[in-house]
């Protein structure tokens, strides 16, 4: 109800009962006419007598006995409310929505996940997946809370920060390394990768547009024969003999990995940097708190 006062119905539901106006004033902290005159404010609001004075004690009129009920719940409701600001508050409950390409998702978040939902069981955790551009703009939109994404990237609402890198190899099946590599070069050239079937993540994506950067360095106009969007299925198609592809490292690091593809190192080194997106005014509560500080410790 518009205008109605909260505190001038916890000030009259403690005079009656405590029976008193000078009681009702010790208990809240208030000056005796300060609670009088919060009553008389609260009478004007509804137009009725709510204490009339029997003796030396407040007692309630009839108006008054109908209006307790309702603050009795309007108190059990705010306590309700406390409880629950005060789980947000310790991190016990709460959301993040976390944006995230597949490959990250796949071997960069899972053991930060982990180790979040031990610290903070009742957070609810969502995770989306996509090419940076979208998830960027889910991040200006609200959608979502924060991201991981491969840089570059920039947007002028948004905070981006690197948080880690990682090295891509060049991979194939195992037991057969690149031609290129078998010279004396420290590591596998664009031109030597010019005339093998390519296997590569899909256009759109900024890792993409990291592999087409390397090999355009290099005077090299990448033809991949087969683009796709997830490197568990470039990693399969790979191991089966039809390609080679570039990834990161970290996807081929597993002891499971190592008889299945041959990795070799790229010349020049190709780096990807992995960056934190945040909305420069995002609030962050603790749940988006402790995942910005996860995140940020892999470095």
């Amino acid at each position: 109800m518009r205008g109605l006062n909260l505190d001038q119905l916890i000030t009259f539901a403690t005079v009656v009962e405590h029976g008193g106006f000078t009681e009702a004033a010790g208990r809240l902290g208030l000056t005796q006419p300060a609670v009088s005159m919060q009553i008389r404010n609260l009478e004007e609001r509804f137009g009725v007598r709510l204490v009339e004075r029997v003796g030396k004690r407040a007692l309630p009129t009839a108006a008054g006995r109908d209006l307790l009920p309702f603050i009795r719940r309007l108190r059990e409701e705010m306590e309700a409310a406390a409880v629950a600001m005060g789980r947000h508050r310790a991190g016990q409950v709460g959301r993040v929505r976390i944006g995230t390409g597949a490959t990250a998702c796949i071997y960069r978040l899972p053991p930060i996940l982990t180790a979040l939902r031990s610290a903070h069981p009742g957070l609810e955790i969502i995770v989306v997946t996509g090419n940076t551009p979208d998830i960027l703009d889910a991040v200006e939109g609200g959608s979502l809370d924060l991201a991981l994404v491969t840089l570059p990237a920039g947007r002028p609402g948004l905070s981006i920060e690197p948080v880690c890198a990682e090295e891509l190899v060049c991979v194939g099946p195992g037991g057969d390394p690149c031609d290129g590599a078998r010279s004396p070069a420290p590591g596998v050239t664009p031109a030597a990768l010019a005339d093998q079937t390519l296997i590569l993540y899909e256009r759109g994506g900024t890792m993409r547009a990291v592999i087409d950067g390397w090999f355009m360095a290099g005077g090299i106009q990448p033809r991949p024969a087969m683009e796709l969007g997830n490197v568990e299925a470039i990693k399969n198609l790979v191991a089966a003999g039809l390609g080679r592809s570039i990834l990161p490292s970290v996807t081929v690091g597993s002891p499971q990995d190592c008889d299945r593809f041959a990795v070799q190192p790229l010349m020049p080194p190709l780096i990807r940097k992995l960056g934190l997106v945040l909305r420069r005014d995002k609030v962050l509560d603790t749940g988006v708190r402790a995942m910005v500080k996860a995140i940020t410790d892999m470095r």
